[in-house]
């Protein structure tokens, strides 16, 4: 790529006050002590970019250079990132109805790819050098090859019940691992004790501005993929909600673009697991911010997670969507997973597969209709989760 992108950023701004902070710096939470979300002068890319032109380069999520904080080419750690497809189910319903969007296809197999890119990108650029973040999984994989590209040290912490491929992969990729006896918030806690003693930055979700810059190209990749129009619902697996916010609010910097044909946005769907599900109690409730939810467990690790800072913002999009939250226990999860191979031959992850399930139960509600467009999104591939034994025994010498 050219080192001359035009860049377009102007400043960060508080998500809950709208407090203006400065670009160019080092920052975590807000003065406020919540996310900082990024701004840019959308009026000089509506001059001067061309969504068309954007669409047509290579380079993944790279692409979107203008809408993104990165200013130096050089501070891009690239990977091999490509557009991630389409899978339409049209085994299991009608035509184009039901579409996943599988992000498996990924660097590190799975969409944490694009956040911490992106974080790392920016960490690098603002002359950041110890990065430290706790994770269920997919996270810290991610965050160790991309800092290891960028030349950053990192020390990840991850529950002690993470799965053994996430943990191993994180390690190779040469983090310090650390595996804890705590859940994620627990884990969390930890890695901000250290971050106050000045060991080390804390890159945990939405603690830092650019994570949810780079789970935003999630929204623009995906209308451009659909000719730059939107789906009608979007199921997206909710854990710390970086994704879902992400994309709201790319679809907003779109329409203030004119780049999307939309008269609505799409409905945000909040999927969690029923023993982990703190945004859907928080949702019927009529809630603005979530409580902790206590106990929590799922076969879906990536969306356990009890405690998000950026709940208000969750909670925002979707009501501001008209969509809503939704909980599937861990045999719909399963049920979904086993369905969507045996009869589409792709394979989810769990938490892919509580989007599906999601989207079952909103149907069997009456709270989708069903020629709605929906489309549901499988966060890593399927190939890094236990699968069921499988294999009959043959004798070849019978």
């Amino acid at each position: 790529m050219s080192s001359k992108t035009a860049h377009y950023l102007t400043h960060l701004e508080c998500g809950l006050t709208g407090e203006r902070h400065e670009a160019g710096r080092v920052h975590g939470l807000s003065r406020a002590g919540k996310p900082l979300l990024t701004r840019y002068d959308l009026a000089g890319i509506k001059a001067h970019v061309d969504r068309d032109a954007l669409w047509a380069r290579d380079g993944g999520f790279w692409k979107w250079r203008e809408l993104l904080p990165v200013r130096e080419d050089a501070n891009v750690c690239a990977l091999g990132e490509v557009d991630t497809p389409l899978i339409a189910l049209d085994n299991l319903h009608e035509t184009g109805t039901v579409i996943v969007k599988d992000e498996g296809r990924l660097p590190t197999g799975s969409f944490k790819a694009r956040g911490l890119a992106l974080a790392v990108a920016m960490a690098k650029e603002l002359g950041l050098k110890h990065l430290a973040m706790p994770t269920n999984g997919n996270a810290g994989s991610a965050l160790a090859a991309y800092a290891s590209r960028a030349g950053l040290k990192t020390t990840i912490v991850c529950p002690d019940d993470t799965p053994a491929i996430n943990i191993r992969e994180t390690a190779l990729r040469g983090a310090r691992l650390l595996k804890a006896n705590g859940l994620i918030n627990a884990c969390g806690a930890w890695v901000k004790a250290g971050a106050d003693a000045g060991k080390w930055f804390d890159l945990s979700t939405l603690k830092e501005p650019y994570r949810i810059e780079g789970k935003k190209t999630m929204g623009l990749e995906l209308a451009a993929q659909m000719g730059w129009t939107l789906p009608d619902v979007i199921f997206y697996p909710t854990g710390g909600g970086t994704g879902l916010i992400g994309m709201w609010k790319a679809f907003a910097e779109m329409r203030e673009l004119g780049w999307v044909e939309a008269e609505k946005l799409p409905r945000m769907v909040a999927v969690q697991a029923s023993g982990c599900a703190p945004m859907v109690r928080a949702f019927e409730a009529g809630m603005r911010f979530a409580e902790p939810w206590e106990n929590a467990h799922t076969v879906a690790a990536g969306i356990r997670v009890p405690a998000a800072i950026g709940d208000f913002l969750i909670l925002d999009a979707v009501r501001d969507s008209g969509g809503f939250a939704i909980a599937v226990n861990d045999d719909a999860i399963e049920a979904a997973r086993r369905d969507v191979a045996r009869e589409e031959g792709l394979l989810l992850c769990p938490e892919g597969a509580a989007t599906y399930a999601a989207y079952r139960k909103a149907r069997e509600e009456g709270r989708i209709d069903a020629d709605d467009r929906a489309v549901l999104f499988n966060c890593a591939t399927g190939l890094k989760y236990p699968m069921p034994d499988a294999g009959e025994a043959l004798d070849l010498n019978a």
